[in-house]
């Protein structure tokens, strides 16, 4: 009996030490995260996919836990990066969705933890939905988020980089640390659009997003290698996960951030450390147990207000107690205003509460094709989600609620996020407003601007025409449709059609700020200055856009003080927008020149040096800048600027015509007949008669 006490002594203080041991060696961990956007975990071979080869996240796989059942709380990206570096739920921290919501800086961030414990701290990220004015910067030393600006009427190319740029940029980082270090590596090339570089866009070229999931896990090998060169994979704790996943057309779904199926929302989660032995876990957990998971391994406290539980003894062979797992999918709510969609997953069952309610048993249904709903009595199930709501929520998350500026709205729009409207939202239950009643509409709309870039023009706008009869509450089609009839000449059927949607839908912001595009477009100046006074959109309060456009309209109309009024106001909105200081440059000359007031006149200057300042490459802005030049009496100025303009835009006409003046005040007329000669080439036909009339004798005196 005595033997069998001691070897059960001894058993016990080999354990005490053993885990002391992995506790003390582990507070010196650096920690690395690696999240990559939209990977669903069936892709990686690691998670028997069918579909590619993995061997990078494989290899990672091969030196820890694989969590089989791990699930994303959100299906974009914002909202599922905040509940990771929180670990709490939306209904806490109160980020639901891309566009409407930033992370306020009261919340401690993982960063900010491991800071607070020695930690160098860096970030790179891939795209602009993560940029640091949503508030996920807080607590990192470096946070590289280097997305070029553009202008209000350009596309938005450079939001987002490819994974060697950010893992590169990585690299760069972590080689000059000389102390403990927390490094995040985001990689977002599996969204949507899929345009795998080569080799991979062949060798994927009938499934690119495959080629997308191929080429981030080859640009990984760089990372691992590094790693395994330095040894740092012997002090470095590891945890690899997606945000979301991808529908990739189950469920009527093409890609994510509308439904909360399986597809979107069961991600992979991988982590490795230093004493932990290759295992696979398949107990079902989520993105908001990471957070105290790092807590126990580095041997750090954990924050009370953490929602989620420690997989620290899964990965030493434990089990622990089940919990359930909320989700939602609330970006067609805030942003479309559709109905709301929240859900929990318990026990192997899940079920989604929606005004049409779904109920699953994910045991013998985990792609969820068979919809129990009817067959259960789904009281206790909505009582069930109702408290999990009340215990996770905290009654100042609404605070996280901010509308973005336009900038940031278009590079969201750019990458697939649509948001039309804070007045949209509706409480309704109605099964006309679900999401699967919505859907195949919005997709409808899309399908239709497809069909006319095809030259299927006839069938384009009638198919935008149907799900207008057939909806009279989708906003997309409204503004689709007249966009459309633009383009092919019919500005007054566009102005008709955007009319209709205000009246069938008068919160749509979305709709009447096309409206005032077009009326501006229309040169209706007195109808624009009209609608903006009539209409009080929560949105104008934020949008620097609608205010450039009313500003406009009263300089068209000569009513310059009104318009640098309004400017300054839009200017209150976005410090750095180089074509609000142009158009600002532009009143105030013209002002100046009205009333002859030099102090004016320098504001002028200022303000298109200002322009310049915020973007290098603005033609307009060198083309205000010319014109002030001449003014005042710098003819030299003036040429610069006005070839600056035109070596950036060669078609802009205003600064070839004043070029050709300009080197013709100069006495310059070889030059003066070559710019004035290109102006008449490329703009005569648009001149009335008396300024086609005015230029030819230009010309001629050029010539004597």
């Amino acid at each position: 009996m005595k033997k069998k006490a001691n070897h059960l002594l001894i058993f016990l203080v080999c354990f005490f030490l053993t885990t002391i041991c992995l506790n003390s060696n582990s507070d010196r961990l650096n920690v690395l995260v690696i999240t990559i956007d939209t990977l669903r975990a069936d892709w990686l071979s690691c998670y028997n996919s069918k579909n590619l080869k993995t061997p990078n996240t494989d290899s990672l796989a091969e030196r820890g836990v694989l969590f089989s059942r791990a699930f994303a709380n959100t299906s974009t990206t914002l909202p599922s990066h905040t509940n990771f570096f929180l670990g709490t739920t939306p209904l806490h921290h109160g980020v639901h969705e891309n566009s409407n919501f930033i992370v306020r800086e009261e919340f401690l961030t993982l960063a900010e933890h491991l800071k607070a414990h020695g930690y160098s701290t860096g970030a790179f990220v891939g795209a602009f939905p993560l940029d640091a004015k949503f508030g996920l910067n807080q607590g990192f030393d470096i946070y590289d988020d280097n997305f070029p600006r553009r202008k209000y009427s350009q596309k938005f190319s450079g939001v987002e980089r490819k994974a060697e740029i950010v893992v590169d940029n990585a690299l760069d980082w972590l080689k000059s640390q000389e102390s403990l270090w927390f490094l995040w590596i985001h990689c977002w090339d599996p969204h949507d659009p899929y345009e795998p570089p080569e080799p991979f866009k062949t060798q994927y070229e009938k499934h690119p997003y495959s080629g997308e999931v191929a080429y981030t896990d080859f640009v990984l090998a760089k990372l691992f290698e590094y790693l395994e060169e330095e040894n740092l994979f012997d002090n470095t704790l590891i945890i690899f996960t997606g945000d979301h996943g991808e529908s990739l057309g189950e469920h009527g779904e093409k890609t994510h951030g509308f439904y909360a199926y399986n597809s979107t929302i069961w991600i992979p989660l991988i982590i490795v450390s230093p004493g932990i032995r290759q295992a696979q876990s398949e107990q079902y957990v989520s993105h908001l147990d990471v957070f105290p998971t790092v807590c126990d391994i580095l041997n750090i406290e954990k924050p009370t207000i953490l929602q989620g539980t420690s997989l620290f003894p899964i990965l030493k062979g434990k089990k622990i107690p089940k919990k359930p797992i909320y989700f939602e999918s609330m970006h067609p709510y805030y942003s479309i205003g559709w109905g709301s969609l929240r859900g929990y997953i318990y026990n192997k069952k899940k079920f989604i509460d929606s005004p049409i309610p779904e109920f699953y048993c994910l045991k013998k249904d985990f792609d969820e094709l068979n919809n129990l709903a009817e067959k259960k009595r789904l009281d206790k199930y909505r009582k069930k989600l109702g408290t999990i709501i009340k215990e996770q929520s905290l009654a100042e998350s609404t605070k996280a609620e901010k509308k973005l500026d336009k900038e940031s709205l278009d590079k969201l729009r750019s990458l697939g996020y649509v948001s039309n409207s804070y007045g949209l939202r509706k409480e309704s239950v109605s099964p006309d407003n679900d999401i699967k009643v919505l859907l195949p509409f919005f997709y409808k709309s899309v399908e239709a601007l497809e069909l006319f870039e095809e030259g299927k023009i006839e069938q384009g706008l009638e198919q935008l025409k149907e799900v207008i009869t057939e909806r009279k509450d989708v906003s997309i089609a409204y503004n689709d449709l007249a966009v459309l009839y633009k383009r092919i000449g019919m500005s007054k059927e566009a102005l008709e059609v955007l009319k209709l949607g205000l009246k069938n839908i008068p919160s749509s912001y979305l709709i009447f700020k096309t409206y005032i595009n077009h009326l501006l477009d229309d040169k209706q100046h007195d109808e624009v200055i009209k609608a903006i006074g009539e209409r009080n959109f929560r949105e104008m309060n934020f949008d620097p856009e609608i205010w450039n456009f009313l500003a406009i309209s009263y300089c068209e109309k000569g009513d310059f003080e009104k318009a640098i009024e309004i400017f300054e106001k839009a200017l209150l909105l976005d410090k750095k927008s180089p074509v609000l200081f142009t158009n600002i440059g532009e009143a105030q000359l013209l002002l100046s020149l009205k009333i002859n007031d030099l102090r004016i006149f320098q504001k002028c200057l200022e303000s298109f040096q200002k322009a310049i300042e915020f973007d290098s490459n603005y033609a307009l802005a060198y083309s205000g800048l010319g014109q002030t030049y001449r003014q005042a009496g710098d003819l030299e100025g003036a040429v610069y600027a006005f070839e600056k303009a035109l070596e950036l835009e060669p078609n802009l006409d205003k600064a070839l015509f004043f070029l050709g003046l300009s080197y013709f005040d100069k006495g310059d007329k070889e030059k003066a007949i070559n710019s004035l000669n290109l102006f008449k080439e490329k703009f005569y036909h648009l001149q009335s008669d008396s300024n086609k009339q005015n230029l030819d004798v230009l010309i001629q005196k050029c010539k004597e």
